[in-house]
Order: C-alpha cells, then sequence, then structure tokens
C-alpha cells in the first residue's frame, strides 16, 4: 500500500505526512468525542480496528485513483461506511497544509504565495482549470450555474498559480463552472493583492485580458490584434510571433495542471461537490510536497 505507484507519494513523504497529521487527527477524534454527552468516560469501549496509518493510506488510494470506496474497504477488511467516514475526516487536513516550496516552508494563501514570488524575483503564472463533477439533481434552482461555457459539460472550476518552473503553488477553492477565469481571480482578491503588494509579473492567457490595466501591468496577458481585418503580412507576422513568445512562456501552467489531473480524483468526481475543494488543495498540497521531496539536496543528510 505505501509504494508510490499506489499513492502517488514516496514512503518518505508518506513518513512525513503522518507525523505532521497524525496528531492533529487525534487531536480532533478527542475533540469529538468529548463535544457530546457520553454515557462512558472518553476512550472506554472498543478500540478501533481501523487506525490513522490506514485510514490515510485509504485517502491517498482514493485521491490518487479515484477508486470507489468499495475497493480500499476490500483491502482493509472494513464496511464501505467506514471508509467513507475516515476519508470525510482526514481528506481536509492535507488540504490545510498549503503547498510545499522549500523543505519546512509552505504557502497557505495567495498573499503568501504573491509575497514568496517577489521576495524571490520570480514570475507567476495563472490559468484555471476545470473538474468534471455529476450533473445536479433536476428542479434544482442553481442547476444550471455548474455548466461550463468552454467545455459544456458540468464542472467546477479552480484557480492554479505556478511558479516559472510549473510547481504548483497555489489552487483557490472552487467555484461553478459558469465562472468566468477573470471573475474568479477577482473574486479571489487578486487584483488588490498585486495592486498593493510587491511588483510581481503574473502571466495569464486571454480570459484574464483587462486585468494588466487594472494592476498596473502586473498581469500579462497576449497582445491584443489591432486590426480586425486586412492587417499587414509585417503586422500579422509580429503579433504571430509575440503571442508564440507568450505561450511559451505560459506553458510550465499547463504542465502543473496535467500533474495535479494525474490525480483521478481530478479527472471526473462521482462524488459530492461540496467536497471539491478540499479535494483539489490536499491534491495540490500532496504533490508540491512530492515534488519538493524529490528535488537535489532537499533531504537532510
Amino acid at each position: 500500500m505505501a509504494e508510490y505507484r499506489v499513492t502517488g507519494l514516496s514512503p518518505v513523504v508518506i513518513a512525513e505526512l503522518i507525523a505532521e497529521v497524525g496528531p492533529l487527527w487525534h487531536e480532533q477524534h478527542q475533540a469529538r468525542l468529548a463535544a457530546r454527552p457520553r454515557q462512558r468516560a472518553v476512550g472506554a469501549g472498543a478500540k478501533h480496528r481501523f487506525v490513522f496509518l490506514d485510514r490515510l493510506l485509504a485517502t491517498l488510494v482514493s485521491l490518487r485513483h479515484g477508486t470507489t470506496h468499495d475497493v480500499p474497504a476490500c483491502w482493509f477488511g472494513v464496511d464501505r461506511s467506514t471508509i467513507t467516514r475516515a476519508i470525510g475526516e482526514v481528506r481536509p487536513l492535507p488540504a490545510q497544509r498549503g503547498c510545499t516550496v522549500a523543505r519546512g516552508i509552505r504557502l497557505r494563501t495567495l498573499a503568501e504565495v504573491l509575497e514568496h514570488l517577489g521576495a524571490s524575483d520570480q514570475s507567476g503564472i495563472i490559468d484555471g482549470t476545470e473538474i468534471r463533477v455529476r450533473r445536479p439533481t433536476a428542479g434544482r434552482k442553481d442547476r444550471d450555474k455548474f455548466v461550463s461555457g468552454k467545455t459544456k459539460q458540468n464542472a467546477v472550476k479552480s484557480m492554479v498559480l505556478t511558479d516559472a518552473e510549473g510547481r504548483v503553488l497555489f489552487c483557490s477553492p472552487v467555484r461553478p463552472g459558469s465562472c468566468a477565469d477573470i471573475t474568479q481571480a477577482r473574486q479571489l482578491g487578486l487584483v488588490k493583492l498585486l495592486s498593493e503588494g510587491p511588483f510581481v509579473e503574473i502571466l495569464a492567457d486571454a480570459g484574464y485580458q483587462g486585468m494588466g490595466a487594472q494592476t498596473g501591468g502586473r498581469v500579462v496577458t497576449p497582445p491584443h490584434c489591432k486590426f480586425k481585418k486586412d492587417a499587414p503580412a509585417w503586422y500579422e507576422e509580429m503579433h504571430e510571433r509575440q503571442r508564440k513568445t507568450h505561450s511559451s512562456r505560459r506553458i510550465r501552467v499547463e504542465h502543473g495542471i496535467a500533474h495535479l489531473t494525474n490525480w483521478r480524483a481530478l479527472s471526473r468526481h462521482l462524488g459530492r461537490r461540496e467536497h471539491m475543494s478540499d479535494i483539489v488543495q490536499a491534491v495540490a498540497g500532496l504533490l508540491s510536497h512530492q515534488q519538493t521531496a524529490t528535488l537535489p539536496g532537499s533531504r537532510p543528510a
């Protein structure tokens, strides 16, 4: 179960995850036991056969491969409802860890990411990624808001921010698929953070055109074509060259998103849409931790 192909994480990263998340889960578990009226003392009664390590591994397998809960239930010899409850308890904990950029250094908010990029004199790249979800039930008032205008499918959307090398630094909570990329960025406060914070160059695609003027040129988008028709040949050549140059600089964000969607839970989600924010942020945090652990010189001597 701890093999890389099963969980997507090396044994070293899993060990670090157990050491960090384990105490948080036990503290949360004890608080949950003490929060309700009891006829027995906390700790009395039958003990868990499904220990925290198994709960964590079941959660990692669910995120990595998107399996139904029946599969880990057969592996661990417990009921499917036990797996569902365990994953629901464990999944928010890695989602709260943020993205790892160096050993012991994590970025949890968009403001921290922009401050890190400014301090290290790096450029950032943003883009939106869509995850297919189940269609809302018939008769629901806001049923159509999950339909993406781009893919014409029911989806939720998250804004991903990477560095110039394509390493994921931030994944936002999800929004319904009908939300435009630029609208989501504004709702996250990106315009204000860029305007009031250190100078950071953010590369974006045409979906974010208009933010450059609002942020003093900090958001760089592909150039507009100034001719609607009958453009001179020299201008078409120059415009195409500029667009290709911009595209080649921001292509790394697509590589970062591809690494995210290798985790099957983000390729298509068949569970509750309410869990998608935790799933996206948990996968981003785990992926960044694994990428940092594999960098040369990142492990302790």
